[in-house]
């Protein structure tokens, strides 16, 4: 069915995924408002990560663990324009491959690759539980990381069963640039101008949070997500919630914690009431 979400405003803080999602809920009929929260950028130094793939080219990793599918698509960004995109490629085929989650998976496919397993918990503790399972005494293993975390743990539990652990960082983010629209998005909720929020990874409460007590508006953004119904792809997201006290409302049923199934739970709930044309 289209357009169940046929006049509803639904704000979605962008991150990678955030032109899928976009176009999913505007296939539903919604009035995506989208709030960009940091700009992706190329690794400022790009000797490091240059390094890494003709390392991985002249001698194929036992093992490749991709992070984030932005993580990937930016190496083989880097691959073409070094011109040796193709002997990445067939360098990654020769690796056992993991994913954490769905989104490695797709850009994986995108290659014409497949993973060999990909996370039930499309986080670091599930890559770390993930790999636990699988025999990695003597290899080299290949990790991809992504900005803004601290990825000890994970590095560490794979060094302590074996393996040599070869880590890139292909991208960084700028979050400072987006500031203005986060203060904007928090005011418009605040206004009661939101039908829902839907947030698909825990590092989007952490932003919104952070921006707010920067410029001095958390109570603002409490009174806005106070009135403004809260849709969460999974319990990650919403265990980032409850951390600071909020609550979710919407989830997807039967534990399928994808954006489609979300946009479902979301036309499902606001269903309820109409949008709130009187306030725009």
């Amino acid at each position: 069915m289209v357009d169940r979400l046929n006049g509803y405003r639904i704000l979605i803080l962008e991150t990678r995924e955030e032109a899928q999602f976009s176009r999913l809920l505007a296939e539903q009929g919604a009035e995506v408002v989208q709030c960009p929260m940091f700009s992706i950028q190329d690794a400022p130094n790009a000797a490091p990560v240059e390094d890494w793939i003709a390392r991985c080219i002249a001698r194929p990793f036992d093992d490749m663990v991709f992070l984030t599918g932005e993580g990937l698509r930016r190496l083989m960004k880097v691959a073409r324009r070094l011109g040796n995109d193709q002997d990445f490629v067939a360098a990654l085929g020769k690796a056992r491959k993991f994913a954490r989650g769905p989104k490695p998976g797709r850009a994986l496919r995108e290659l014409g690759l497949e993973p060999q397993q990909t996370t039930e918990k499309p986080t670091s503790e599930g890559v770390a539980e993930m790999l636990a399972r699988i025999e990695l005494g003597g290899h080299r293993l290949g990790l991809q990381l992504y900005p803004d975390k601290d990825h000890g743990p994970l590095i560490g539990a794979i060094s302590a069963q074996g393996a040599e652990v070869v880590t890139v960082l292909p991208y960084v983010y700028d979050a400072k640039a987006a500031d203005t629209n986060i203060v904007t998005a928090i005011e418009e909720m605040a206004q009661g101008r939101i039908d829902a929020i839907a947030l698909t990874s825990s590092g989007q409460p952490r932003r919104l949070f952070e921006v707010a007590q920067a410029h001095g508006c958390e109570a603002r953004l409490r009174e806005g997500l106070a009135v403004t119904p809260i849709a969460s792809v999974g319990p990650v997201v919403s265990e980032e919630l409850l951390a600071r006290g909020i609550e979710t409302d919407i989830l997807p049923a039967n534990e399928s914690y994808f954006m489609k199934p979300l946009i479902s739970a979301m036309a499902t709930a606001l269903a309820k009431s109409p949008p709130r044309v009187e306030t725009r």
